[in-house]
């Protein structure tokens, strides 16, 4: 019995050596990641060109195509140990000659405003839409005036983003659907067009565009859609307040085209050990036509493109499979996402973890992460590793939409989380430029990403043993 209990003894004191050695190489391995992408970091520098000298990446357009070709040079001079392109269709849109509209204030007398076409809608009539104009404070609020007060009117949705929800993503999801099915709704009540205010906490004078949809609605019964800033939003509505018979009169020239071929670009490390476990980086590769998709999500992009160079830099060699995959056509469609998980799923992929980076490219917090219990216990135990780097944010719920497809069985989902309280200032609209992204900021983001996904690829996701660091209190 004596002899039982010290090799017990034994045994659990080499538990703990190893744990504790495993914390020690892992803390000197983190720090290698962030002092290689803080010193000798390439994701400013392939933003900058992305931004500058590609410009909106807007999904069937040149700069797309474009986008598509740099990415995947660059991934090549890597010596990574394959690069492919995935062919995916996506939809084209274009928005034609710049959006006009004003509100007619009094006989002859009129203020000019900002608008932008939303994505996915149709043109006004070649003369524009002038009509009156009636204010509602979301989809369901259109029943209470009926078809009577809305006939052959504008109808402007006016629900703000909440200025009292911390999580600014929470107050975004709270209002997007007055802009994603508001036309389709509005056109039931017999509205001729609708003017959305802006998705963004802050007053200014930049329009948010945005995908929106018309649903089954057919053809001839589709209605044009615009964002208004919240400058002109707020002006429109006190007008209303003191005169309700307002007309406004609004201009837009987009056109819907034939679906284009694009692609996905991916770029793969094949694993030492684990070659079939696939854990896949990436962020969405086009973007809005109004800006240059800094933030949104070409942050991302080059985030997720560093995770592989920081890898082969620091000469780490991973035992699972990593992939970047730079996904087409996130912002009206989803194809991309769509058509890497049903290839994966045909080829019956292993993946076992998925990390996306779309939330622009500020200072770093943390991630959210959909996983089992035990795999989510896994990931809470690293978090002691990310302290000094003052990544604190570990939350259940979290991925991103174009690796959503993958959920199911044991992949693990996560989401990078940086400070969200100024992405919805530029979220969309003509803004979102290389200047309001900070070099710092973004490489904090891509040495956490990598962080992240060197400690999954070192331990797996499958099991828990006691080769993982001590779990936080």
């Amino acid at each position: 019995m004596r002899s039982f209990w010290l090799c017990l003894i034994l045994v659990f004191s080499g538990f703990v050596a190893t744990a504790q050695t495993n914390k020690i190489d892992d803390s000197l391995n983190i720090r290698k990641i962030y002092d290689m992408s803080l010193l000798n970091g390439k994701s400013y520098s392939w933003l900058d060109h992305l931004s500058n000298e590609i410009g909106g990446r807007l999904s069937g357009s040149y700069g797309a195509e474009q986008a598509v070709e740099y990415t995947k040079a660059e991934l090549e001079k890597l010596g990574l140990d394959k690069v492919w392109l995935q062919p995916v269709m996506v939809p084209k849109w274009t928005r034609g000659e710049r959006e006009f509209a004003y509100i007619q204030t009094g006989p002859g007398a009129t203020r000019n405003i900002n608008i932008t076409a939303l994505g996915g809608s149709v043109a006004t009539p070649e003369g524009g839409t002038k009509a009156e104009i009636i204010e509602v404070q979301g989809i369901e609020h259109l029943k209470e005036y009926g078809r009577e007060n809305i006939e052959g009117k504008i109808v402007f949705y006016n629900r703000p983003m909440r200025a009292d929800h911390i999580q600014t993503f929470e107050a975004y999801g709270g209002c997007v659907d007055q802009r994603y099915s508001g036309a389709k709704e509005a056109a039931k009540y017999g509205a001729v067009g609708v003017i959305v205010r802006s998705m963004n906490l802050r007053m200014d004078d930049f329009p948010h565009t945005g995908s929106m949809s018309y649903g089954d609605l057919p053809v001839n019964q589709r209605i044009p859609a615009a964002a208004v800033s919240t400058n002109d939003a707020e002006y429109l509505s006190s007008l209303l307040k003191i005169q309700n018979d307002l007309e406004v009169y609004f201009r837009l020239n987009c056109e819907q085209h034939e679906d284009v071929q694009s692609y996905n670009v991916i770029g793969e490390i094949t694993g030492s050990e684990f070659p079939e476990e696939i854990m896949v980086v990436g962020g969405h590769l086009d973007s809005w036509d109004l800006g240059d998709g800094s933030h949104d999500d070409g942050a991302g992009v080059v985030q997720s493109m560093e995770v592989l160079r920081l890898f082969k830099e620091t000469g780490y060699t991973p035992k699972r499979t990593i992939r970047v995959v730079l996904f087409m056509n996130e912002e009206n469609g989803l194809r991309g996402g769509n058509k890497y998980a049903e290839v994966a799923a045909s080829k019956g992929e292993d993946h076992i973890f998925a990390l996306e980076s779309d939330a622009g490219g500020f200072t770093p917090r943390g991630f959210g992460i959909t996983a089992t219990d035990a795999q989510y216990s896994k990931i809470l135990s690293w978090k002691e590793l990310f302290k000094p780097y003052l990544i604190h944010y570990f939350e259940r719920g979290g991925g991103g939409a174009d690796i959503s497809p993958l959920e199911g069985g044991n992949t693990v989902l996560a989401g990078l989380r940086p400070d969200s309280q100024r992405y919805f200032d530029y979220h969309h609209a003509a803004n979102d430029t290389f200047d309001k992204v900070n070099k710092r900021e973004l490489e904090l983001g891509a040495a956490t990403m990598a962080s992240l996904m060197y400690l999954v690829d070192k331990y797996g996701m499958e099991n828990i043993s006691n080769e993982t660091t001590e779990m936080p209190d």
